[in-house]
């Protein structure tokens, strides 16, 4: 019971030091979950996973591309409506036939 005249204290309407301190954890472990998965899934380098290395334009719609998947890297002709594959980059492969 208050003594009369007096007030009564109470805590500060709003967050709380440790509230404040949750929040920040939860936004670095969400950020670092975030970040891993952008590193998963763009690797491009990684063994197995399919990336464009480069990427030319010959105008009209046409283009030059260097696409690369693993260690193996191809170069492939892309116009409206066909991608042809030109050559085989890796070192002493013969270019196909059309």
């Amino acid at each position: 019971m208050n003594p009369a005249g007096t007030l009564g204290t109470a805590e500060p309407a709003g967050l709380g030091a440790s509230s404040l301190i949750l929040a920040a954890l939860f936004a670095v472990a969400g950020g670092w979950l975030y970040w891993r998965n952008r590193r998963r899934q763009g690797g491009g380098g990684a063994r197995g996973q399919l990336a464009i290395a480069e990427t030319r334009s010959l105008g009209n719609r046409q283009y030059l591309v260097v696409a690369a998947y693993g260690e193996q890297r191809f170069l492939i002709g892309v116009c409206p409506g066909r991608l042809q594959l030109l050559a085989d980059l890796r070192s002493g492969a013969k270019a196909p036939r059309p």
